[in-house]
């Protein structure tokens, strides 16, 4: 296992100020991801935006 793991396994229990600030750079991490997937692969990235879209044109509220 990464050393990092190991450490914050070992670690006090984590702040709640700490939790949000590694999920939001998950979250960023995870938009950058795919704005490159997009940028490789666009015809993938089409298809994926109209079954988005088709998802929310037949979603009920």
């Amino acid at each position: 296992m990464p050393d990092r793991y190991i450490r914050e396994d070992a670690s006090a229990p984590r702040t709640d100020a700490e939790r949000r600030r590694r999920r939001a750079q998950f979250l960023r991490d995870l938009a950058e991801a795919r704005e490159l997937r997009d940028r490789v692969q666009p015809r993938r990235a089409k298809t994926a935006r109209l079954r988005h879209a088709m998802r929310m044109r037949t979603f009920r509220w």
